[in-house]
């Protein structure tokens, strides 16, 4: 299969960095649809949507200079701005910012405006510029400081504290409208008439008089701070509290957090030439679509501040965004899912796949540069590789591709040899690096005895693991111990994958060979993982004796009962020896754990974790296919249904489609196509804080632990995604990590092998 990217999607992401090639919302349709369970009788469609990419620009290394209080962007894709340190203007094909006004003269600026003429008018703090091709020029007339700028047809006006300029048959003329001095935004129209944002309400001035509105059935309240044309000669007024959309002389409704605005602080709207308003706010921009739809942008993934102060657009559409840090500008071009496959798939493979063949997050030197990024350990290694090996078995399953089979090898290969690194028999490493390497995580490391007091106040199971890595007996690779139980499901996950949808016969007898080396040694072991210390490590302990009789493991007593079920019945599957279920079967009669099982989705809140969903959701597919006990199969039909039930929103594209493998069900089709499209390009793990916004409120659930929010966050304002993580965090991300790609390829593959995506 040819991975390289169509000469469009080349064309979209041309004169971008590594670190400026970021996907920003795209199908501009608002909220996801709550499908829950359609089946479609034909898959969708690979049509293409509108992606947008956010690039970033710094002015200068000067504070003042990235204060970007205004913005204009010529049809020769020219963009002036005012700033804080004075106005600036790039070239189309440049990223350096040209100083327009020099000398004692430069200092704040607060307006850019184009006349139809071909002038740009320069406001600033001592006054009005005009900079045509020959050069940049005083106007003599008018009175500084200018803090805003409004034109229509042969019409310009210029305003500050100290008046209101007309431009007239050449001539500055200053006006005799009488209103506020404090001027925050001003907008004209073609039949004379000059709107005025300001601190005491709107103001309407005609014909020499001016209008007040500022009662609260004229504006939501009388600080105005910013104006726009919308459709249908409406007036647009951000205030504090929302924006007053006005028709006529009338107040129409108004928009405010109810309506999707993350704060009551308007600094901005502009209309774009297809009709969509952007409102700007101190926490991002809202925009409204003409279908009455919205979408929210935020965070350092798509503006340089969530103070947005202004938006200007190009001649194709795309938007120029002035924000309290810089400028984004926002491009759009159209892309399908193909090719959207292509591009992650080649990151993947240029960046993500590290000796043996480990597929894992980079660590970025400096936070947010991507040409900083090193390869780096995670304790989830082998879990997120086994997501790797899945997507490969699909990939192979779906193109018949041997290149995808060579790399599902290759996956596996590293997954057995996390057990073989240990040189014991009864433990497989969490991950493995080079032995040279000296920057780990969790790195070796001692306690005190008043250390280990308060852990073991702390969490009574907590087990002190003073030597972490320890090097491996070919002195090749420093190896990771106190391996967990979700790493052990994350590799079970993927051996069934590799096993049902790629695997050759002299690949399963590899498979089969390697579960049951595995499975033999955590019976052995009371159905533990043991550490080198001959003790189980911390997490991965699926025992009787403590899931049923040690109450500090009830918590985990439900999910750990399931995993060492799945686990037994893949061996006993695979292999055809009937120890395995014989075991099976004993743990099921003599320990209850099919009954412990049935209680995974009735947990105690205070036990329940989103986690645990995903784990379940690697099992469920092993279990239906495999269990012929019609009595134990009706209870894990019954659970599954159970589970599926409780994620309306499909928010997890695993789940939905593990579901949809195991039950021939499908479920939340349109949700996952839709965050297959929606989904950012950019992987560098920005900081999001839903925290900060005003239009969601703080919630503990579904986890009754964790503060979330109370609406699931559309794809393009979430963390980079893995799908154990909880999407309705309030507070995600991390600047200094790039995620692998796989979180969108193994859902890909996977639907299009469901046929749910042609």
């Amino acid at each position: 299969m040819n991975f390289r990217l169509s000469s469009t999607v080349r064309r979209g992401l041309s004169g971008f960095s590594p670190a400026v090639a970021f996907l920003l919302f795209l199908s501009c349709k608002g909220e996801l649809p709550q499908e829950n369970r359609a089946a479609l009788e034909s898959p969708f469609s690979d049509e293409n949507f509108i992606q947008e990419v956010h690039e970033a620009f710094f002015v200068s290394d000067l504070p003042e200079e990235n204060e970007v209080r205004d913005i204009l962007v010529e049809q020769d894709n020219q963009v002036w701005i005012a700033t804080a340190g004075g106005i600036f203007r790039k070239p189309e094909s440049d990223k350096a910012w040209i100083p327009m006004i020099n000398g004692t003269d430069r200092g704040p600026a607060y307006a850019v405006e184009k006349d139809e003429a071909g002038s740009i008018w320069l406001g600033t703090w001592d006054g009005l510029y005009e900079a045509k091709s020959d050069g940049v020029s005083k106007i003599a007339d008018v009175l500084g400081p200018i803090s805003e700028l409004a034109s229509a047809g042969e019409e310009i006006y210029a305003l500050g504290p100290k008046g209101i300029w007309q431009k007239k048959g050449g001539v500055w003329e200053k006006t005799s409208y009488a209103i506020a001095r404090s001027v925050r935004d001003a907008i004209a129209d073609d039949k004379g008439q000059l709107w005025v944002a300001t601190d005491a309400g709107l103001y309407l001035c005609a014909g020499g008089s001016a209008i007040l509105y500022q009662n609260t059935d004229e504006l939501i309240s009388c600080y105005a701070r910013a104006l726009a044309f919308g459709p249908e000669d409406q007036v647009w007024v951000g205030a504090m509290g929302g924006v007053s959309v006005r028709e006529g002389q009338k107040l129409k409704h108004n928009l405010t957090t109810k309506e999707g605005l993350p704060s009551i602080h308007i600094q901005s709207i502009s209309r774009s030439p297809e009709g969509v308003m952007w409102v700007g706010t101190d926490r991002g921009v809202v925009r409204y679509f003409p279908d009455g739809s919205r979408s929210l942008l935020f965070s350092r993934r798509w503006l340089m501040d969530d103070q947005v102060n202004q938006v200007a657009f190009d001649k194709t559409g795309d938007a120029w965004v002035a924000t309290q840090n810089g400028v984004s500008h926002i491009r759009k071009f159209p892309m399908t899912l193909a090719e959207k496959q292509s591009y992650f798939y080649s990151e993947l493979m240029d960046k993500h796949i590290r000796e043996p063949w480990i597929c894992g997050v980079l660590r970025l030197e400096a936070p947010g540069d991507t040409s900083t990024w090193k390869h780096s350990d995670d304790d989830n290694d082998g879990e997120y590789t086994g997501g790797y090996l899945a997507m490969e078995s699909f990939r192979y399953a779906v193109t018949k591709d041997t290149d995808a089979l060579d790399k599902a090898r290759k996956a596996f290969g590293f997954l057995k040899l996390l057990f073989d690194v240990t040189g014991t028999d009864g433990l497989f490493a969490r991950t493995i690096v080079p032995a040279d390497w000296t920057q780990l995580h969790d790195p070796n490391r001692s306690y005190t005895e008043r250390e280990l007091a308060e852990a073991l106040v702390a969490d009574p199971r907590y087990k002190p693991v003073e030597q972490r890595w320890r090097l491996s007996a070919d002195k090749n690779w420093l190896w990771k111990g106190d391996t967990s139980s979700d790493e052990m499901t994350g590799h079970f996950m993927s051996y069934f994958y590799f096993y049902e949808f790629a695997a050759t016969e002299e690949d399963k007898k590899e498979i089969r060979t390697h579960v049951a080396r595995l499975m033999d040694a955590v019976i052995r072991n009371g159905y533990n993982l043991v550490d080198i210390d001959g003790k189980h490590t911390r997490w991965a302990v699926w025992s009787p004796d403590r899931l049923n009789r040690d109450p500090d493991w009830a918590s985990e007593k439900a999910i750990n009962s399931f995993e060492m079920l799945a686990y037994l019945k893949f061996a006993a599957a695979i292999t055809g020896d009937e120890k395995y279920e014989k075991e099976y079967r004993r743990l099921i009669e003599e320990e209850d754990y099919l009954k412990n099982a049935s209680q995974l989705n009735r947990k105690n809140p205070a036990w329940k974790i989103y986690f645990d969903l995903t784990m379940e959701g690697y099992l469920f597919p092993i279990l239906l296919k495999y269990e012929q006990d019609p009595e134990i199969l009706k209870v894990y039909q019954e659970l599954a249904e159970e589970w599926m039930g409780t994620q309306t929103e499909g928010e997890n594209l695993i789940n939905n489609l593990s579901y949809s493998l195991a039950t021939g069900k499908k479920v939340n089709v349109s949700q996952t196509v839709a965050f297959l499209r929606e989904t950012p390009l950019d992987l560098v793990d920005w900081p999001i804080d839903h925290s900060k916004r005003e239009d969601v409120q703080l919630v503990h659930s579904p986890i009754l632990e964790e503060s979330q929010i109370s609406q699931l966050p559309p794809p393009a304002i979430r963390a980079t995604v893995r799908w154990d993580k909880n999407p309705w965090a309030a507070v995600q991300g991390n600047p200094s990590q790039v995620r692998e790609p796989v979180f969108w390829l193994w859902p890909y593959w996977m639907a299009r092998y469901l046929d749910m995506i042609e």
